[in-house]
């Protein structure tokens, strides 16, 4: 079997162009990535995920940011709205956490494979602190390391209930960001024991799950360059996290990130990532980062293959039961922000 293309791509609307099923064809994406223009009606979203995956001839992973809170492609009426994640976690108690997480990615993860969408960029184990960006912090769930943990492994388990691949992130910790890494490179200026006592600790704890993305974070402790394009850092997630999973980088097109996308894309997995995300360019700028990326190399498909063998069909499960659950652990407020 060939190999697949060494990237993760996206769509500019409703249904795929003829240039981009070219494309597409021709690229061989590993998979690919949602966002709201690319939705509009559940028959619509079903059938662009069918349109993908013609191009592509096999059952090729479709990933979406379903978190819930303000970074969510599907939303009401259609879909289900959600609080803000730190915001749930606050409302379940400490006693009810994880249950509650769990919940709430057993139906979105359920929502999700009504569509054909598989993959959902979830958990995000990042420790928020005092510092941490307003981009990020509320979608963090908690301050403590270990509790952290235990509620991202709920996350991933409610996703995988429901045939859902998780994608940790980010890895190896964005918590400590105090700007946003869309429009700026922060850096995460602590002490290397810090960083792996908090920070990193919940990816080590999770390092089992199929599928990570990286944090577009310099930590001067380790490297002066950002874990995506750092040799250094993605020996360290593979050695002392010890995560053997499939490693996708964020998006490259985010501006922490500084130079010709196709070099990027180039030095990321030159650094050991295995497979490159890239979002929200035009035809020719994916044309371009494909065709640096190329095909994955022996141990990326290796990871790859074994990633797409955690799909499994939806477990049986009662919606209205799981729902009424959700609301009696925190007093109806599952719903909304």
């Amino acid at each position: 079997m060939s190999h697949f293309g060494a990237c993760i791509l996206d769509a500019g609307g409703l249904r795929l162009t003829p240039a981009e099923r070219r494309f597409f064809t021709a690229a061989d994406p590993f998979g690919f990535i949602l966002f709201a223009r690319n939705v509009d009606t559940p028959a619509q979203l079903a059938a662009l995920c069918d349109e993908m995956r013609a191009c592509v001839g096999r059952e090729a992973p479709i990933l979406i940011d379903q978190e819930g809170g303000r970074v969510a492609r599907l939303c009401p009426p259609q879909w289900r709205g959600w609080p803000a994640p730190l915001d749930h976690v606050a409302a379940a108690g400490t006693a009810h956490a994880e249950e509650v997480m769990y919940l709430r990615y057993r139906l979105i993860a359920a929502e999700l494979r009504a569509l054909g969408i598989d993959g959902n960029c979830a958990p995000l184990v990042d420790v928020a602190c005092d510092a941490t960006h307003p981009f990020l912090r509320n979608r963090c769930y908690g301050t403590d390391p270990g509790a952290v943990a235990r509620i991202g492994r709920a996350v991933a388990e409610g996703l995988l209930a429901g045939g859902v691949l998780p994608v940790l992130k980010h890895i190896p910790g964005h918590g400590r960001a105090t700007i946003d890494s869309h429009k700026a490179l922060p850096v995460a200026d602590a002490p290397a024991k810090e960083l792996q006592e908090v920070d990193f600790a919940p990816f080590k704890v999770l390092s089992d799950l199929p599928m990570a993305m990286t944090a577009h974070v310099v930590y001067p402790a380790f490297d002066d360059r950002p874990a995506t394009l750092s040799p250094a850092m993605m020996r360290l997630v593979r050695d002392e996290i010890g995560f053997d999973g499939l490693v996708m980088t964020d998006d490259i097109g985010m501006k922490a990130l500084d130079g010709p996308l196709d070099q990027i894309a180039v030095d990321a997995l030159a650094a050991g990532c295995d497979a490159v995300l890239f979002c929200n360019g035009t035809l020719s700028e994916k044309q371009a980062v494909a065709d640096a990326a190329g095909r994955f190399s022996a141990i990326a498909q290796t990871r790859a293959e074994r990633a797409l063998a955690a799909r499994r069909a939806p477990d049986a499960v009662d919606i209205p039961a799981l729902t009424a659950r959700l609301d009696a652990l925190t007093d109806g407020r599952g719903d909304g922000d």
